[in-house]
Formats: C-alpha cells, sequence, structure tokens
C-alpha cells in the first residue's frame, strides 16, 4: 500500500466504523438502553470527525484520486459520485442537528430525525465504500496536483 492509498484505506474504514456504531446505537435506543445508546453515537460521530479530518487534509495535502477506469464507465462514475457527495453532505448536516436536538433533550424532535439521519448516513457509508472500490481497487486511478499547490502554485 503506497502513500496514494493509505489515507483513502483508513478514512473510509472510519465511515465504516461510524456506520456500524450508528446501527448499534439504533438498536440499543430501540431497546431503551439510554445511557448506551448516547456514548455508542458520540462514537459514531467521532468516528465520522476523524474521517472528515483524515479526507479533508488528504484532499489539500495530497489531492483527490482521478477516475481510472474506462471512459465508456465515467459519466455514470461521476454521476454514482456526485449522488455519494450529496448525501454526504445532507448526512452531515442531519447528523450535527440530530446530535444537536438530543443534547438539547429535545427528544421527540431527535427520534423523528434520528430514523431519517440514520437511513442516509448508512447509504452514505455503502456508497462511499463502493467509490472507494472503483477508485482503489477495480480502476485505479491517477493522482491529481494538491490543492494546496495548486493554490499557491508550488
Amino acid at each position: 500500500m503506497d502513500k496514494y492509498t493509505l489515507f483513502p484505506t483508513i478514512s473510509t474504514s472510519f465511515i465504516v466504523i461510524s456506520a456500524i456504531l450508528v446501527a448499534i446505537g439504533w438498536n440499543l435506543a430501540i431497546k431503551r438502553k439510554l445511557d448506551q445508546h448516547k456514548k455508542v453515537m458520540i462514537a459514531a460521530a467521532i468516528a465520522a470527525i476523524i474521517f472528515f479530518i483524515i479526507y479533508s487534509s488528504r484532499t489539500v495535502l495530497v489531492g483527490n484520486t482521478e477516475w481510472g477506469g474506462p471512459d465508456s464507465l465515467k459519466p455514470y462514475y461521476l454521476t454514482f459520485l456526485l449522488f455519494h457527495i450529496v448525501l454526504a453532505t445532507v448526512a452531515a448536516v442531519f447528523g450535527i442537528t440530530t446530535l444537536v436536538l438530543g443534547f438539547k433533550e429535545k427528544f421527540a424532535k431527535h427520534r423523528k430525525w434520528g430514523k431519517v439521519t440514520s437511513v442516509i448516513w448508512f447509504f452514505t457509508a455503502i456508497t462511499g465504500v463502493a467509490v472507494y472500490i472503483l477508485l482503489y481497487m477495480l480502476y485505479p486511478g491517477g493522482h491529481t496536483k494538491p490543492v494546496i499547490d495548486a493554490i499557491f502554485g508550488w
């Protein structure tokens, strides 16, 4: 594993961990084990934050990976990637909202938001893993210039 695949592998692992923790937390909420639910969901949020820090750092310092598959599949990949990005953005906003509602003890709203947020998060994790598989396992792509280099002209 080289430096171009190490960080995506680690960050994708944190998304999977986060999704698994959300599933566990949801189950704990159903069982009314609310103290455990809170701890597991905080851990899920921390895993998601770690993903975001690694992903953002890699984007700035190393760059993003270009599509390496056949040109005939590129429009489908880009459509799928756009779908994933929109899902991830919505999931992040919903996740923050759901956490805030929980911490403010607005539990009726927290439950309603939590159900929707969890489902969106699961789809985000699944599509994120699919993007990883496409870019690093099935069709390894090239590597772009790091954003920081593009900004400063290095």
